[in-house]
């Protein structure tokens, strides 16, 4: 019996795409843009702020050398304030609502670092939320095993009694690994809506 919905949160909660990031800082010019794209949202380090080896400020200096100096200013706020605004994937509040009101237990599970506490509040639907793991405060990421159970485990959830919704397979896959069953999310509330609710109908 489903109990729990467990969310991700970039590109399902929330939209998260380095490109309107990099156009709403105003950059036009396709060789500087396709630069942003490369040594910041593409450059292994950023990984490294999810997996809690490093934040924003020691990212930021990382790529002084690299970034041309007349950019370094935008790549400091693409690394250290993406999210602001927030950009909330249309629909998604309603859609958690949705599955508080039915009784549903409402958690997070992402891959984010440790500045995801500042901008959680303001993330459309947070308020619904029971728990949740973020991957820089535990030093692992999905899809590792060891995410997913330090989620079961903090919140006493059985795995079976769980639905994880993600956009990325490998992390379906992660945690179908530890018997969580997933449903791969590809940005349309209403098809999962209809999966959820009429799966529960029947």
């Amino acid at each position: 019996m489903l109990k729990n919905i467990i969310f991700d949160m970039g590109r399902v909660l929330i939209e998260f795409d380095p490109l309107y990031f990099i156009r709403r800082e105003g950059v036009t010019d396709p060789k500087e843009t396709e630069l942003l794209l490369h040594d910041v949202f593409q450059n292994p380090i950023w990984h490294n702020m999810d997996e809690g080896k490093l934040d924003e400020a020691e990212m930021c200096e990382k790529v002084r050398d690299i970034i041309p100096e007349h950019l370094y200013p935008i790549a400091v706020r693409l690394i250290s304030q993406w999210w602001d605004p927030i950009v909330p994937v249309k629909g998604m509040k309603e859609f958690v609502k949705k599955c508080k009101d039915a009784g549903y237990g409402i958690y997070l599970l992402s891959n984010a670092s440790v500045m995801q506490k500042t901008y959680w509040p303001s993330i459309p639907g947070s308020e619904y939320f029971d728990g949740g793991v973020v991957s820089a405060y535990e030093l692992t990421v999905k899809p590792e095993k060891r995410i997913y159970e330090i989620l079961l485990d903090r919140y006493q959830l059985n795995a079976e009694e769980c639905l994880f919704i993600d956009d990325l397979q490998r992390n379906i896959d992660g945690a179908a690994a530890v018997g969580i069953k997933g449903y791969l999310f590809d940005g349309d509330v209403n098809k999962l809506t209809q999966y959820l609710f009429k799966e529960k109908e029947s």
